[in-house]
């Protein structure tokens, strides 16, 4: 096995580290949702849908994404009858987005994030992953 490359984990900074593991929980967690043809990215489209029909634009912000990724993600949950999409009524530029019953039927069936978590952190104790969570909670800016 080639030796490698760069400093051994232990010293690479902490922000490193994070990326590193929150790729790795994404992948994971993105194989999960495959089985429903979603993505990490679509799934919180779904989540903001369930309060009710929303606009390209507020779904962009809520996402704190472009409107032309959310175009992207709303084209690929569109295909598979996970949302709707129709003309505003007053505004032709504009589309309302809603979540159908096969949206919400596969977030309900999908939404578990253990799976994947578990996949990453399994090598954790309960107490551990608790503490991370205390921990990522205390670093994270409020939403």
């Amino acid at each position: 096995m080639p030796e490698p490359s760069g400093p051994p984990l232990h010293h690479w900074p902490d922000g490193r580290l994070l990326s590193a593991v929150a790729r790795r929980i994404e992948r994971a967690w993105d194989a999960h949702l495959a089985h429903w043809d979603l993505t990490h990215a679509s799934l919180p489209v779904l989540v903001h849908l369930l309060d009710g029909p929303r606009s390209q634009r507020e779904l962009a912000a809520l996402l704190d994404v472009t409107e032309q990724t959310t175009s992207r993600i709303l084209a690929r949950l569109e295909r598979t009858r996970y949302v709707t999409r129709t003309a505003h009524p007053e505004d032709r530029r504009r589309y309302v987005i809603a979540v159908t019953a096969a949206g919400r039927a596969a977030l309900a069936a999908a939404s578990d994030p253990r799976p994947a978590e578990d996949s990453v952190l399994g090598v954790l104790s309960g107490a551990q992953r608790a503490e991370l969570r205390a921990l990522l909670l205390a670093v994270h800016p409020p939403v």
